[in-house]
């Protein structure tokens, strides 16, 4: 039996399961069936889940850039069928990665997202009725953030409101943070650097690393092959960030999430490292041996004290995109879900066998997917059981998701 948990936090959608698997269920393969979203796209790239229109279940967002240049709402029907809604469009140049919180305390879930290359941060706005035809309200958060990449919210500064903080790819390459001051409507926010000078940053996500009630901030720089945390401070009612290195050791991580892989209580981080494999040139700025290609999980022990435990879930996964952690197969343990871009471009879930320090196993969905990137885990069809989301771009141009059928026996 299996119950899920879903509540939703400023830092996105979290999404818990609690469970308990019978013996003979645990000989049993879990099994997944695959079903098409939307198709077509000009380029898919960047998806959240949230219940956007308050009806109980998860609905879909999605961005699709140049021509298309549209933000996408997928209105579910409480058992995963998508209604697709144009909340934004006309909108040029990479509407991207995206996260869902509520921006301006009214109730409800707006969108805040990034706008690569032309540096802009947009939050659009939910009026209570998402789903009703008419495009939702744009607001400009900065437009100083040039090669705006990933987003994170959390109230950083305590005063009970969503602040964002961003990450900006390889034409700014920069962490910074965007007060929200009580006014999200009105003009810019202000802009506060946490890092420049990062050569090539991507992740951006929020999360309590050191256990002391505050947003801290994890992030990756790709090309100078960093893991790192910020921890967050608060200081006479200013906020500042110390930087703790997780890992300068491992070429090209590129993304990540937090989670508690260990059962231990606090927050240690799954991540993908390798994207931009290229075993047949000299590129400086890509991995090249099927050895730097993993899934792999950093263990928070002593988070402020020298690079965390690395332990590899998956070695040789070539391309690895992105990793998240949930426990897929209601055994109590987390498992993690991740994607490979181009070389083939998968995706694929992760089995942790009860030691996450140990072996595990792994089990493709979809292979051949070129392209695949942003990966993410809800109960989509609201059985209890967690599904699997991710989206392609370039080679494939869609969006797809993979629903947990739950366990069924093994064929003969």
């Amino acid at each position: 039996m299996q119950k899920s948990v879903m509540t939703c936090m400023g830092m996105g959608i979290v999404i818990a399961a609690v469970s308990t698997i019978r013996a003979d269920e645990a000989q049993l393969s879990l099994r997944f069936s695959e079903h098409l979203i939307a198709d077509q796209y000009a380029y898919a790239y960047g998806i959240a889940a949230a219940d956007f229109d308050q009806d109980g279940d998860l609905d879909l967002s999605s961005a699709d850039y140049q021509p298309h240049n549209r933000l996408y709402l997928f209105e579910n029907d409480n058992e995963g069928t998508f209604r697709r809604h144009i909340i934004q469009q006309d909108d040029p140049e990479r509407l991207e990665r995206h996260l869902v919180g509520d921006v301006d305390g009214d109730g409800d879930l707006d969108i805040v997202i990034v706008k690569n290359l032309r540096g802009d941060l947009l939050w659009f706005e939910n009026d209570g009725t998402p789903t009703d035809g008419e495009l939702w309200a744009r607001h400009v958060i900065t437009t100083d953030l040039p090669g705006a990449y990933d987003v994170a919210l959390a109230d950083f500064d305590r005063d009970g409101d969503l602040d964002v903080a961003a990450s900006s790819w390889v034409l700014g390459n920069q962490f910074a943070w965007f007060e929200n001051d009580g006014s999200p409507h009105e003009d810019e926010w202000q802009k506060h650097m946490i890092e420049e000078d990062a050569l090539e940053t991507r992740t951006m996500r929020a999360a309590d690393f050191d256990g002391d009630g505050d947003a801290d901030l994890l992030g990756t720089i790709r090309q100078e092959s960093e893991v790192v945390w910020y921890e967050n401070s608060l200081i006479g009612g200013k906020v500042s960030w110390v930087k703790h290195l997780i890992d300068d050791k491992s070429v090209c991580p590129a993304h990540g999430n937090p989670a508690d892989m260990d059962g231990d209580g606090d927050l240690d981080v799954v991540m993908a490292l390798g994207f931009y494999f290229r075993p047949e040139d000299d590129d400086p700025k890509a991995s090249h041996t099927h050895e730097e290609n993993q899934i792999v999980w950093y263990e928070n022990d002593s988070p402020k004290v020298g690079l965390w435990n690395k332990h590899v879930i998956a070695p040789e996964f070539d391309d690895a995109f992105e990793a998240i952690a949930a426990d897929l197969d209601g055994d109590g343990d987390v498992d993690v879900a991740g994607t490979s871009w181009r070389t083939p471009g998968r995706v694929a879930w992760f089995e942790n066998q009860g030691d996450p320090k140990g072996e595990w196993t792994r089990h493709i969905l979809k292979d051949n997917w070129r392209s695949a990137n942003q990966v993410i885990i809800a109960d989509l069809n609201g059985d209890g059981r967690l599904d699997i989301a991710a989206c392609a771009e370039h080679g494939s141009y869609e969006f797809r998701w993979w629903r947990n059928e739950g366990r069924t026996p093994q064929p003969e």
